[in-house]
């Protein structure tokens, strides 16, 4: 069973990354910045949104205990957070200043790996911060990476489609050509691994713009190469794959699309008895904390759910590892948070953890709610406890959308905090509503606004004057969306794009 549990509708362009700690929901976006929720009941904590970078942010995760949150951004530096308080404990520079695409912790926390879009890759000792080494491992960009679950090897994925093993010294151990054509867009090992003698294996997933998803199974032994098999291609999706994640028992692996849906796959099948394995593919496996059981290939890539909740592309997926919770990230800037497996019917039933009340639907428009829309409204996005005020004070939707932080305060809502998530809620769901989203063409690759003075680089695309010229001063002259050299600094101005612009904004 899958259950939608909420929808979290924060932040202000398309969700690029989510992470799960312990006990927290992270999330970040291209409009800098990120946001971060308990994952008890999803408030947002009093610290969030973290904003630090400069530009768009692309990957976020967590350290295994959650106690830092990491954060990589167009702007060539990664951000280590401490997430309850959202203090920036450590900025790390990219050695080029390269766009960073991706980036991994080790499961111990000892190594930190950023992925850059000049085909490098900077690995640096987390715990003093100092650079161990940057070293160039593609032609093309690097947009995925991850650490094996041993922590003694690291997979990298680029444009080009070729998925790479490295050791923690940056040594090549394998490369995988041409593993998705067109490009690899993310990858994932799987936290379980199987240690036979002096041989360590494990799987990992990658997924990309051959809309496939992949299952590999990789083992080194000791003194010998690094051995790489295809398990399974999984093809239920019919777009480009951009994410995928294991769970935290490698049982289950998901994946998201730009078909706009989720997948859930059985990543771990149990094989028949002993005296009937096929002797071609099942094996015993061990995983740390885990009973030993039998696998057997041949019955894993199940697909148990299609999800299709999304308006647009599926850019993120993660998993809770400590409980049945699983987040997706799309370019309609919402976050989808779903409960897996058992108990999930259950909980879709539970007043203010599903996405609608049974036998409840409310009106397309915020001016025809009435108070019991209001009221469904304030459990579906996690503000239950403001019911009461709002049912004294006969508050219907019109009423709602004039809020203001005065009139909240005359409400009784006494909390800072409070107050603001109910206030970002609001205005998310107005823009939402008003289906004014500025369209793509006009916002700024760079920065994701709306572009007020738009020129054309030489690389022909179409930036805001000062976005770019700040770009150019500090990354070498390269492309910001090629990432080749740039042959002239020349910037001209885009006048029909500019009257595009406000002719759009005249009419909202």
């Amino acid at each position: 069973m899958a259950s939608l549990l909420r929808t979290l509708r924060g932040h202000a362009d398309e969700v690029s990354g989510c992470a799960f700690s312990p006990t927290l929901l992270a999330t970040c976006s291209g409009d800098k910045t990120l946001r971060v929720y308990d994952a008890a009941d999803f408030a947002e904590l009093p610290c969030s949104p973290l904003a630090g970078h400069d530009y768009g942010v692309h990957c976020c995760c967590f350290s295994a205990c959650g106690r830092y949150l990491l954060s990589c951004s167009t702007d060539g530096s990664v951000v280590a957070w401490r997430p309850r308080s959202g203090e920036a404990a450590a900025v790390l520079r990219h050695p080029s200043r390269s766009p960073v695409r991706a980036c991994a912790l080790a499961p111990d926390s000892s190594l930190l790996l950023a992925g850059a879009c000049d085909g490098t890759v900077a690995l640096w000792d987390f715990g003093s911060k100092a650079l161990r080494k940057c070293s160039a491992v593609s032609e093309a960009s690097v947009v995925a990476c991850c650490f094996s679950p041993c922590g003694q090897m690291f997979a990298t994925g680029c444009t080009s489609g070729d998925l790479k093993l490295w050791d923690a010294d940056v040594r090549l151990l394998h490369a995988e050509k041409d593993a998705h054509d067109l490009g690899v867009a993310c990858c994932s090992a799987a936290p379980v691994f199987k240690i036979d003698g002096c041989c360590v294996e494990f799987r990992l997933a990658s997924c990309g713009q051959d809309s496939r998803l992949k299952i590999w199974i990789v083992s080194q032994r000791e003194g010998a190469a690094c051995a790489v098999k295809l398990l399974h291609t999984l093809t239920s999706q019919t777009a480009p794959v951009l994410s995928c994640a294991f769970s935290c028992d490698g049982d289950l692996v998901v994946s998201g699309s730009v078909d706009k849906s989720v997948a859930v796959y059985e990543a771990v099948s149990e094989a028949p008895e002993p005296a009937s394995l096929c002797q071609s593919c099942c094996k015993r496996t061990h995983v740390p904390n885990v009973p030993d059981r039998t696998l057997c290939s041949q019955n894993l890539g199940s697909l148990l759910h299609t999800l299709k909740q999304h308006d647009r592309y599926v850019t993120a997926v993660a998993l809770s590892p400590t409980a049945p919770l699983m987040a997706a990230g799309s370019m309609d800037r919402t976050v989808t948070v779903w409960r897996i497996g058992a108990g999930a019917a259950e909980a879709e039933q539970t007043t203010g953890q599903g996405r609608k009340r049974p036998g409840h639907c409310r009106p397309p428009l915020l001016a025809d709610w009435s108070e019991e829309d209001v009221r469904s409204w304030l459990r579906d996005e996690g503000l239950g406890e403001l019911v009461g005020a709002f049912t004294a004070h006969d508050v219907d939707g019109p009423e709602l959308s004039q809020l203001s932080r005065e009139t909240a305060a005359e409400l009784g809502i006494d909390s800072v905090g409070l107050r603001g998530r109910l206030l970002r809620r609001i205005e998310a769901l107005k823009a939402e509503q008003s289906g004014s989203e500025s369209p793509d063409e006009f916002l700024c690759p760079i920065s994701r606004e709306l572009m007020k003075d738009p020129v054309i680089a030489a690389d022909g695309y179409s930036y805001e004057r000062e976005s770019i010229e700040s770009w150019i001063r500090g990354r070498n002259k390269s492309s910001p969306m090629t990432n080749l050299p740039l042959q002239t600094t020349l910037l001209t101005p885009n006048r029909s794009l500019k009257t595009a612009i406000t002719r759009w904004k005249s009419s909202q």
